[in-house]
């Protein structure tokens, strides 16, 4: 079996939370293949540890990978900041011999250097087009956490677990590895906190990240951490507010300083995404949606909402109403553009982390979450048949079956995007749904 076909079967997607099918995006030829290591999101810890403790394994994966996309280069984009990790990898680089290939390269400290569009042109200097994706310039990006798991496909292991970050305000911030399928609840549990009347918890990231509605759902290969916080943070304050009150407040307070265009990131690297042009269209009631479809170039890292607008107001919501508007009425964007130049301002409107964290109202919950072996042995677990871009799985088992760890449990619908789906625990087959299949522990 080829090692991209054991990577199918492994059920390998992107880790960084995206969810790609890594299989599909390995089938390209590309120049350059580029590791995400930047972690750009505060208070996520996974992918900065995994770099150090799993640095071997992280490497031979995306050695492996690069052959697979016959690219000449590997590059590993680590913030600067992580010295002690990239001190370990360029020395594993060498131990491995991979030197002729693979390299690190340090990226500033700045939000989001871990945007795929950023990293790239971080790495290389190449911009991404508009809609477009890093491949149309040569270039393949994955996670470290993916790379991790290419290399555990090699020896035939599938994905049944995921590196997980808890933090926030709470006594207990932690990382730890536990099976896909795991009831969200337990892993909160870990931080400390039994009682979460009084908290909100951030799915993934707090700039990202959406808050959650309710914490009764399943890990996936998709999570990457959880930020908790107490109902009064300002930041679940602002990222709890309705499209329609956004709109509202948009539409009042609006003063078109374009400050959440001149930092938007996609931006500065020569792109057309104008979110003050959608806070107008709302001020306006501009209705004319062919001259809205920048909408569709907004990334959603937030930074506009949460960073660049000095009156607290809501461009990235404006940004998200028109594209929904957009997708409603079959209006897709059209790339006029060809060529792109970095915006002669961007070196001066980069980001920096910690002012981030500090305009976030994080700096006191900005600490280590130490990568710990917790053993959490649910008695039910829940894989869910879609937790990746494409179409959900078929479930290839019935009620009543035992299954092992590690079992294919669900498959990808033939001539379909997907990925499979495998068992986290051994046990027996509970439920099958369209949405889950559950497995009682045995």
């Amino acid at each position: 079996m080829s090692l991209l076909d054991m990577i199918k079967d492994a059920g390998v997607i992107g880790a960084g939370g995206a969810g790609f099918p890594t299989h599909v995006k390995l089938s390209s030829k590309s120049e350059y293949i580029l590791l995400n290591g930047a972690e750009c999101e505060p208070l996520l810890r996974v992918d900065q540890q995994l770099m150090e403790f799993y640095s071997k394994e992280i490497l031979i994966g995306f050695e492996e990978a690069r052959k697979l996309v016959d690219a000449k280069e590997g590059i590993i984009g680590v913030k600067g900041k992580h010295k002690k990790v990239i001190q370990i990898l360029r020395e594993k680089i060498k131990e491995l011999e991979f030197e002729e290939f693979i390299s690190v390269k340090e990226i500033p400290d700045i939000y989001p250097a871990g945007d795929e569009q950023v990293l790239v042109y971080e790495l290389t200097k190449r911009i991404v087009p508009e809609g477009g994706i890093p491949i149309q310039v040569g270039c393949v990006v994955l996670n470290s956490e993916t790379a991790l798991n290419i290399y555990n496909a090699s020896l035939g292991q599938p994905v049944i677990y995921k590196y997980i970050t808890v933090a926030g305000d709470i006594p207990n911030p932690i990382t730890v590895k536990v099976p896909v399928g795991t009831p969200i609840m337990e892993v909160l549990k870990l931080s400390g906190i039994e009682d979460f009347n009084d908290f909100k918890v951030i799915d993934g990231g707090p700039m990202m990240g959406p808050v959650m509605k309710d914490l009764k759902g399943s890990i996936t290969k998709k999570n990457k951490g959880f930020i908790i916080l107490k109902n009064s943070h300002p930041l679940i304050r602002k990222k709890t507010v309705t499209m329609e009150r956004s709109k509202r407040i948009n539409k009042t307070s609006c003063e078109q300083c374009r400050m959440c265009t001149d930092m938007c990131p996609r931006f500065l690297l020569g792109h057309n995404t104008q979110p003050h042009k959608m806070m107008r269209a709302i001020s306006y009631n501009l209705d004319n949606l062919e001259e809205l479809k920048n909408s569709y170039l907004c990334c959603q890292c937030n930074l506009c909402e949460l960073f660049s607008c000095p009156a607290g107001l809501y461009p990235k919501a404006a940004n998200m109403y028109f594209k929904q508007k957009l997708m409603e009425g079959n209006i897709r964007f059209n790339k006029v553009q060809n060529d792109y130049t970095v915006r002669n301002a961007r070196e001066f409107r980069l980001v920096p982390s910690a002012r981030l964290i500090a305009r976030l109202g994080l700096k006191v919950f900005d600490k280590k979450a130490p990568m710990k072996e917790v053993t959490i042995n649910s008695d039910i677990v829940k894989i869910l048949t879609s937790q990746h871009v494409g179409a959900p799985c078929i479930p290839c088992v019935k009620i009543d079956d035992y299954v092992e760890e590690g079992q294919v449990i669900g498959s990808i619908p033939e001539k379909s995007l997907g990925a499979t789906i495998h068992a986290s625990i051994p046990g027996v087959i509970t439920e099958i749904t369209d949405e889950f299949i559950s497995i009682r522990r045995e």
